[in-house]
């Protein structure tokens, strides 16, 4: 007996539709009947009275489920004894609590994915709070690793930071304008528009960055009018007066909006650095190693104090 046969087995009771039961097991409708004929063998009793019409339990597999469930109970419970071995540095065995920020998309879904193969007994909590909050709770143990970008706070001293791969930034215009029709966009294109970015106090490193590219690029930005959400912002550059903002690439990859274009910025680029925070003296999670890996390109994990 294996325990895939049971999870089919108990899916199935639950269902009493075999369809239902492969939907809910992301298997196919031919190997979860499979897997309940294995078992049915085994036993050598039917546990299904199976028809063109419905499907239901036989009083074998009436009197079969109780116990099937608690074996699966106990799969579960055998899994979180030793969630904490197999991802250590957790304050909540079993929990990984995570500090996330706006505009990694696809890359956080390729960060969990890579952390469930390493500790599929895991289960992670995803915490959206402002750089400052995120650092704070992480430093006080309610958070067990946190990503930042751009510049670390200076009030976050006694944390350590791995690096990950940078966050590219695209540059966002009417689709209207010239410029649209060019593959790559050099700032200095951008000096006579003016720039729309959401205030300092909101994203002190992305602004900062941006500013800092637009005067290495020889001018200082216009002025616009201040962001409030990136959709008013998208929908104020697509109908108004021409002007720019720039946009997470991993976000641009999810919009389609007709009356504005994204375009990369011309070589180096725009990115802004993105890096993964953790407590001194604590094993770090298994994410870690998910984190450096999940990029398109294996960045350099390189562990360091800050």
């Amino acid at each position: 007996m294996e325990l895939r046969q049971l999870h089919c087995f108990v899916a199935v009771a639950e269902e009493l539709h075999f369809g239902r039961a492969a939907e809910r097991l992301l298997l196919g409708q031919p190997a979860v009947s499979q897997q309940i004929r294995r078992l049915e063998r085994e036993l050598k009793v039917e546990l299904f009275d199976r028809s063109p019409r419905y499907v239901r339990l036989t009083r074998a597999g009436e009197l079969f489920l109780p116990a099937a469930r608690q074996v699966l109970t106990a799969e579960q419970a055998a899994k979180a004894a030793v969630a904490g071995l197999a991802a250590p540095g957790l304050a909540t065995p079993g929990v990984l609590r995570l500090g996330t920020i706006t505009g990694l998309g696809e890359r956080l879904d390729r960060i969990l994915d890579a952390y469930q193969r390493h500790a599929p007994a895991v289960r992670v909590e995803l915490h959206s709070l402002p750089v400052g909050e995120r650092l704070d709770r992480l430093a006080d143990g309610h958070l067990d690793a946190a990503f930042v970008r751009g510049a670390v706070p200076d009030r976050s001293p006694a944390l350590r930071f791995l690096p990950v791969d940078p966050e590219p930034l695209l540059v966002a215009l009417p689709a209207r304008h010239p410029l649209a029709d060019r593959s790559e966009i050099g700032l200095a294109d951008l000096a006579a528009l003016p720039l729309r970015l959401t205030e300092r106090r909101n994203h002190p490193a992305l602004v900062d960055l941006v500013l800092a590219a637009c005067r290495d690029a020889g001018f200082d930005p216009v002025p616009g009018p201040a962001s409030s959400t990136l959709q008013d912002t998208l929908a104020a550059i697509g109908t108004g007066p021409p002007m720019w903002t720039v946009v997470y690439a991993a976000n641009a990859r999810m919009m389609q909006i007709p009356r504005v274009v994204f375009r990369p910025v011309r070589s180096p680029g725009l990115a802004l650095p993105t890096a993964l925070a953790l407590r001194p003296r604590v094993p770090p999670p298994p994410l870690v190693l998910a984190a450096c890996r999940a990029g398109e390109t294996a960045p350099t994990c390189d562990d360091r104090q800050s």
